[in-house]
């Protein structure tokens, strides 16, 4: 799989026991070149010729994720026949759901999702089935189409006296809520959603203004040199889909570079230092992920895992932004760790979360959740490509 960010092809190998327990037996990432880096982000808003820039790109990255296979096979000594299918995620470059709540009825028939990296291509060109189009059938049944590892995350975690909330920070952050003691019968489901940007600002805003080879802000250091703008980060904070109640999820199609300019504009600023405007979105990632933890437990613990859980700067600030809560509100606790503090790899959660939706379509296994995307009802997921 390739996530928000862009910046690379994720591989994850896993064995899945009798009981449908995943097990990460290797993995491997791929970086994007800078040609293939900046070709998707291109397809991030409308723009001339996308259609045949769109066609192009699902091939070339079909053949860039089969190679990556291979490569990868190559290095475990397994040859195609070893492994049962690919979970192909592909790379997302419009996500248009439904609004959760939207003027004019139910009818929302034109909600959609697009991934790029063509599953039938892949297929063929690695001699191993792959399911992909995850998201396509939980929007046809009315629902987000995202975020889709809550129910991975479900079979990670066993009953708890405390809730547990699994928070991905990758290009777009996204929370999984499991309830103390979940049951089928419990009144407060597991839920999940997209809390909006989480790297995928910072890094576009670093990209902008660094040479140096660097695609992200190691540790939020450059950010940690700047100074909040209040009145940037409350225009910010406005945005209506911060607003939204869940079922919710988002993307690039929104949140990118032009989004940030425009709410520069909004706020009356005139050429703000660019550390400033750093400092103001790490502020903006933590503050937003902060006050949707907030909305649905007092007392938890918060599982990081992505890429987001390695910048210092954000996760110390994610923790005042709990802190002050807990301060507030004397019955609020929040503990944050790393998922791998409980052996569970941190970088590879997604792509062992794609390989569990391939693993659950063979086993006919419903793998949406209506709690999480608002769906009409549960259902497998995906589409069988045959090489």
């Amino acid at each position: 799989m390739s996530g928000t960010s862009a910046d690379g092809i994720d591989i994850a190998l896993v064995d899945f026991s009798d009981d449908g327990r995943p097990r990460l037996v290797a993995s491997h990432y791929e970086p994007y070149n800078q040609e293939i880096r900046e070709s998707i982000t291109r397809l991030y808003v409308s723009g001339a010729d996308e259609i045949e820039h769109m066609g192009r790109l699902d091939k070339l990255l079909a053949n860039e994720f089969s190679h990556a296979v291979q490569q990868f096979l190559s290095k475990q000594k397994l040859a195609s026949k070893d492994i049962q299918a690919i979970g192909n995620h592909g790379q997302t470059i419009r996500h248009r759901p439904k609004p959760s709540q939207s003027p004019g009825g139910d009818n929302h028939n034109d909600a959609f999702t697009l991934q790029i990296g063509c599953s039938q291509t892949l297929a063929c060109l690695t001699g191993i089935p792959v399911i992909g189009k995850f998201r396509d059938k939980d929007i046809a049944l009315g629902g987000q189409g995202a975020p889709l590892v809550p129910a991975f995350h479900q079979q990670l975690f066993t009953q708890s006296e405390r809730d547990n909330l699994v928070l991905n920070i990758g290009g777009i952050a996204n929370l999984t809520f499991l309830p103390a003691a979940f049951t089928a019968e419990s009144t407060r489901s597991v839920t999940g959603f997209d809390t909006g940007p989480g790297n995928c600002l910072l890094d576009d805003w670093y990209i902008q203004h660094h040479s140096d080879g660097n695609h992200y802000d190691q540790n939020g250091d450059w950010a940690s040199k700047g100074n909040l703008i209040p009145a940037l980060l409350d225009t910010m904070c406005a945005d209506l889909y911060f607003q939204q109640p869940a079922p919710k999820s988002t993307g690039r199609e929104i949140f990118h570079l032009d989004w940030l300019v425009s709410k520069i504009a909004s706020a009356g600023l005139t050429l703000p230092l660019p550390e400033d405007v750093q400092a103001t979105l790490l502020a903006l990632t933590a503050k937003t992920i902060a006050n949707d933890i907030k909305s649905l437990s007092t007392n938890a613990d918060v599982w990081l895992c992505g890429g987001g859980r390695h910048n210092t700067a954000l996760i110390n600030a994610l923790r005042r932004e709990l802190t002050s809560e807990s301060s507030a509100n004397s019955n609020a606790s929040y503990q944050l760790a790393s998922i791998d503090d409980i052996n569970i790899d941190g970088d590879n959660l997604e792509a062992m979360a794609f390989a569990w939706l391939a693993y659950a379509y063979q086993k006919n296994i419903f793998s949406n959740m209506p709690s999480v995307t608002g769906a009409r009802k549960s259902t497998t997921l995906g589409v069988l490509f045959n090489p």
